[in-house]
């Protein structure tokens, strides 16, 4: 007799080895707020779209993963942000979540403008796929902005 015990497959194992197709996928990972994070975000993101068979996103998804939160770690270093990826009805969404916050005075937020233009490069991309990008307060309870980004399959 074997050291361990023998395991069978489940019939339910063989029948999905098949070709797999992707309805769902998410997937939260949280980052400190410093430069490097933006290599985890890439590598995180290339291989949760590898894991669920959405290699076609890979080029965009990991840039645009870079370049959200490399600006959150810019705006909010040493802070916490969390990168989202979620994958729904052929859609891709990232978002990131940091703690900078909205400016009450209207004059401070003007002055505040970096994060739209230093995503001037996600936005072609972005716009190149065909998808959506925007920036926004974060809803309560949460404090911050947020920053997404939906890609069409």
């Amino acid at each position: 007799m074997p050291p361990y015990p023998r395991t069978a497959l489940c019939p339910s194992a063989e029948a999905s080895s098949a070709r797999f197709v992707p309805s769902r996928a998410t997937v939260g990972l949280t980052l400190p707020g410093h430069p490097r994070s933006s290599a985890v975000a890439r590598g995180a993101v290339s291989v949760v779209l590898r894991a669920h068979g959405l290699t076609a996103y890979r080029w965009p998804a990991v840039l645009v993963a870079a370049e959200l939160v490399t600006v959150a770690a810019k705006l909010t270093p040493g802070r916490d942000l969390y990168l989202s990826l979620r994958y729904r009805d052929d859609v891709l969404r990232l978002l990131v979540w940091d703690q900078h916050p909205r400016h009450p005075v209207p004059a401070a937020e003007a002055l505040c403008t970096g994060r739209r233009r230093a995503l001037w490069l996600l936005a072609t991309v972005v716009d190149d796929w065909g998808g959506e990008w925007g920036t926004g307060e974060a809803a309560p309870p949460q404090r911050g902005t947020r920053s997404w980004v939906t890609l069409p399959r």
